[in-house]
């Protein structure tokens, strides 16, 4: 009977286990498709690549290097855990503190924060196929009339 019991337990237990992937759609090495900006080409960014990868002890690793139309080089790293505690960010991007969590696996719901100011909520989802990431940002203008932004990042392919 006892060892009913113990399969039982396990078999209860198994789903729960099961019912997260080992990895996120999410990681990879992202590269923006600048016409989906909405303004105009001659001040969009060359080129915006994110990374995002799993870190040890469950934590969530972000990647951002901008090139902006200046010519100027942007970056930002962090390594948080995603249950929405918020963590530190190093780089000269606009971002120094975050949080993040991770309701699905191909979803991934930041928050910006700059020099005390709250910036931006970014929420980050990719398609069923694995090649479109979809950033969507909400923000305040300063007159605070609130605003969200759509871009598209394409899947890069790391080469041999």
């Amino acid at each position: 009977m006892k060892s009913l019991s113990l399969v039982v337990a396990l078999l209860l237990t198994m789903p729960a286990f099961s019912a997260w992937p080992t990895e996120s759609p999410l990681a990879g090495r992202w590269s923006l498709d600048a016409s989906t900006l909405p303004m105009p080409p001659e001040v969009r960014p060359k080129s915006v690549e994110l990374e995002f990868r799993a870190a040890p002890g469950g934590k969530w690793s972000t990647r951002v290097e901008i090139l902006d139309a200046g010519n100027n080089r942007m970056s930002s790293a962090s390594t948080l855990t995603l249950d929405g505690t918020p963590g530190r960010a190093t780089g000269n991007y606009w971002v120094d503190v975050l949080s993040a969590k991770m309701p699905a696996p191909n979803v991934l719901v930041m928050q910006f924060v700059y020099q005390g100011i709250p910036r931006s909520t970014r929420v980050y989802s990719v398609s069923e196929d694995g090649k479109v990431l979809t950033e969507t940002e909400a923000y305040f203008k300063e007159d605070a009339t609130p605003v969200m932004r759509t871009a598209l990042f394409k899947r890069v392919l790391d080469m041999p």
